[in-house]
């Protein structure tokens, strides 16, 4: 089993990026009303993904607003509504994920492409202002991004995410399915919707 620790995640993610992939600008302010898209993940080949909750969403959670910092309103909102930031880099460009940890991830600059849910699982794109919460146990894993992209990552109070490669043991499968989580949601609040997608 192999773990190590998300700060064991220092290099630079630029030299890995496609140049002029993509094009778009930059979002800032909280969108007022913030609907996320849902997407419930089987367990895939060695990856668990979360046996209840969904992965969520959010499309330009966070709308432009000239002259702001979108990475320091991101970590200010997550903050403030209970999912503390604890880095800035980017996503790993290799199938993994947590198993003591639930995931916020702010796309704060950029674009990138993902997939979730293990290998041959659902790809997905973020633009810059969109948001995607993942449950423990949820395989991602880069594809490619914008040479510009910056993630903002941050997790429910008191956990610091471990990284699986491996299948998990029966024990890691029952922290997963128990690990607790804020009951707020990360984008809006107490109001939002996390709560109501996630105790169902």
């Amino acid at each position: 089993m192999k773990k190590t620790t998300r700060r064991d995640f220092t290099a630079a993610v630029g030299a890995s990026a496609v140049l002029g992939m993509f094009a778009g600008g930059t979002r800032a302010a909280v969108a007022a009303s913030t609907s996320p898209a849902v997407l419930h993940l089987a367990p895939n080949d060695w990856v668990p993904n979360h046996p209840t909750l969904p992965v969520l969403h959010y499309r330009a959670a966070f709308v432009h607003e000239g002259g702001t910092d979108t990475a320091a309103r991101m970590e200010a909102a997550f903050a403030r509504h209970g999912w503390p930031p604890q880095w800035r880099n980017g996503i790993y460009d290799y199938h993994h994920y947590h198993s003591n940890a639930h995931e916020v991830l702010g796309i704060a600059r950029g674009e990138v492409r993902v997939m979730l849910g293990g290998p041959d699982g659902k790809e997905v794109s973020a633009t810059a202002g969109d948001v995607l919460v993942l449950p423990a146990g949820t395989g991602h894993c880069r594809i490619v991004a914008s040479a510009d992209y910056l993630v903002i990552g941050a997790y429910p109070p008191g956990q610091q995410a471990d990284l699986c490669r491996t299948a998990p043991t029966p024990a890691m499968l029952q922290q997963i399915r128990s690990l607790p989580f804020p009951a707020t949601d990360p984008v809006s609040g107490a109001d939002g919707p996390l709560p109501r997608l996630w105790h169902a």
